[in-house]
């Protein structure tokens, strides 16, 4: 089996907690993975694994997943921003607990951040995101294979 034409996933690293799930649906399906890191991460040696290290600016790992993006890539990341950047290049973007981030949903997710941004900066106490658990692994697992299919069916 030979990777499939220009299909990539890009990783955003950095506290992402489902890198062996991915590297697991990706090699299965001979996709090739970019890991983006500000800093060395310890990877499968594996051809179909490449680790890109950008350098500690703000947002430099967003700005170059943001670059490469496009309607053959799924994006794997938490952070809604770049999400949006992504969905808006044409990318398949997946939260690591199997969300997907849509052109439908994006503003509406987008909109919730800005407004607990603003409660948290004015001493308001609303908590975080759900503790990582059991099912999101397997949702993650199900909506990038799912994801990976799709694009492959595409040609």
């Amino acid at each position: 089996m030979t990777p499939e034409a220009g299909i990539a996933v890009l990783v955003d690293a950095d506290a992402c907690p489902v890198k062996d799930e991915i590297y697991k649906v990706a090699l299965r399906r001979q996709v090739p993975v970019t890991i983006v890191s500000n800093s060395f991460l310890r990877l499968p040696d594996h051809p179909l694994i490449r680790l890109v290290v950008v350098s500690s600016g703000f947002d430099a790992a967003d700005d170059w997943i943001a670059e490469q993006a496009n309607a053959r890539s799924v994006v794997v990341s938490a952070d809604i921003l770049l999400a949006e950047r992504c969905v808006k290049q044409g990318a398949v973007v997946l939260a690591p607990n199997g969300r997907p981030f849509t052109a439908d949903s994006i503003g509406m997710a987008v909109a919730t951040r800005a407004i607990m941004a603003d409660l948290r900066a004015g001493g308001d106490n609303v908590g975080g995101p759900a503790p990582f658990s059991k099912n999101d692994r397997s949702r993650f697992l199900s909506a990038l294979d799912e994801a990976l299919g799709r694009l492959e069916r595409q040609g």
